[in-house]
């Protein structure tokens, strides 16, 4: 009798797959150089500034030996934000703007020495505050710049040179006329050539309200008034509130309160009524 055989199970695996995990790179996002255009500024004003060293004086060519500024409890309209923001001189803080300071705050002084304040380029927080944001600016003090300083000085020369030149060319009535402003009723004692002389002085001393002077109609309507006054056509009287005719009493007109005789006479001059009665006297003047 045969044996039987002892079967053998084989068993088959399937080869196993190992599960791979596929990772993605996220990309990394890229640095961006930042520009002029991206830089954070306080405000607008800042964005053309210049680094360099400034200095500033006090208005008015005052020199005092010292002078202090404000430093604190000043505010700056933000026309961008729509409201005050409260400024500050700090000496560790990198503004100016209160609403923008970290941390503590050391109050650092503003004093000007014999009238000017010197502050180099390092202190920018200090310039920015007096050139762009300070409500003395202009007031107070101002930052000194040559190139303004010298365009300043030619317009003086400038005007001054007109004044001079208007003087030389001024008839000598009109020339009284302007003078009298400056030197009241003494002119009518002086010589031509004293008038001259005086006239080319107050046109070099101060050539802004000379030619104001010059301009202006009423002065020589006052001047001629006065002239009138001082020969007895017309008289004041004495409470200088009614000009009259001497010769016949006649009132001309009253003067309005408060108001000073020879300017409100000089504006009756231009009223139809008075227009006659500046031409007979600058007729009876000519006698």
């Amino acid at each position: 009798m045969a044996k039987k055989q002892k079967q053998t199970k084989v068993e088959v695996r399937e080869p196993q797959v190992q599960e791979q995990t596929v990772v993605v790179e996220q990309p990394k996002p890229k640095m961006e150089t930042p520009s002029k255009s991206k830089k954070k500024y306080s405000t607008s004003l800042e964005k053309n500034w210049e680094f360099k060293d400034r200095m500033y004086y006090l208005v008015d060519d005052k020199r005092p030996l010292s002078r202090l500024i404000k430093s604190n409890g000043i505010y700056y309209f933000d026309e961008e934000r729509g409201y005050e923001r409260e400024l500050k001189n700090t000496s560790n803080q990198r503004t100016c703007f209160v609403d923008e300071m970290v941390g503590d705050q050391r109050l650092e002084h503003i004093i000007f020495r014999s009238g000017f304040l010197n502050v180099p380029k390092n202190k920018q927080t200090l310039q920015k505050l007096l050139s762009l944001y300070h409500p003395h600016k202009g007031v107070v003090f101002n930052e000194f710049n040559p190139v303004k300083k010298a365009v300043d000085e030619v317009a003086g020369i400038e005007l001054e040179i007109e004044a001079l030149n208007t003087a030389m060319e001024l008839d000598i009535d009109l020339a009284e006329a302007v003078l009298r402003v400056e030197s009241g009723s003494k002119v009518s004692e002086m010589s031509s050539k004293e008038i001259k002389r005086d006239l080319l002085l107050y046109a070099k001393r101060n050539p802004r309200l000379f030619l104001d002077l010059v301009n202006d109609e009423n002065v020589h309507l006052r001047n001629i008034g006065i002239k009138a006054t001082e020969l007895g056509i017309i008289t004041l009287s004495q409470d200088q509130r009614t000009f009259t005719w001497t010769s016949n009493k006649r009132k001309l007109m009253n003067i309005p309160f408060e108001e000073h005789p020879y300017s409100a006479l000089a504006a009756w001059f231009k009223t139809d009524e008075g227009m006659e009665v500046f031409s007979s006297i600058e007729k009876k003047l000519k006698q």
